[in-house]
């Protein structure tokens, strides 16, 4: 290589003839994978849907967290002399 001389420009490497052979491999086994093992996934939903609770929980905060909703709360204002 000469000093005039740059590398040439290869691209992103899936742009590349062995990049597209792995990207099209992948989509059938994972097709595959799909296809043969649907009955196992759709079996785990349930529990799925059972864990999602608890996280909904955890990750919500509780109830009464000053989100600024009227949870115990009275948005009109007190006339005078009037105690909640």
């Amino acid at each position: 290589m000469t000093s005039g001389q740059q590398p040439p420009d290869t691209g992103p490497w899936f742009r590349t003839r062995s990049g597209l052979v792995l990207i099209g491999f992948l989509f059938i086994a994972g097709f595959f994978l799909v296809t043969e093992h649907t009955a196992h996934l759709l079996g785990i939903l349930p529990y799925l849907l059972l864990l999602a609770c608890p996280l909904l929980h955890f990750f919500h905060g509780g109830h009464g967290g000053g989100h600024g909703g009227t949870h115990g709360g009275d948005d009109h204002p007190r006339r005078e002399g009037e105690e909640r």
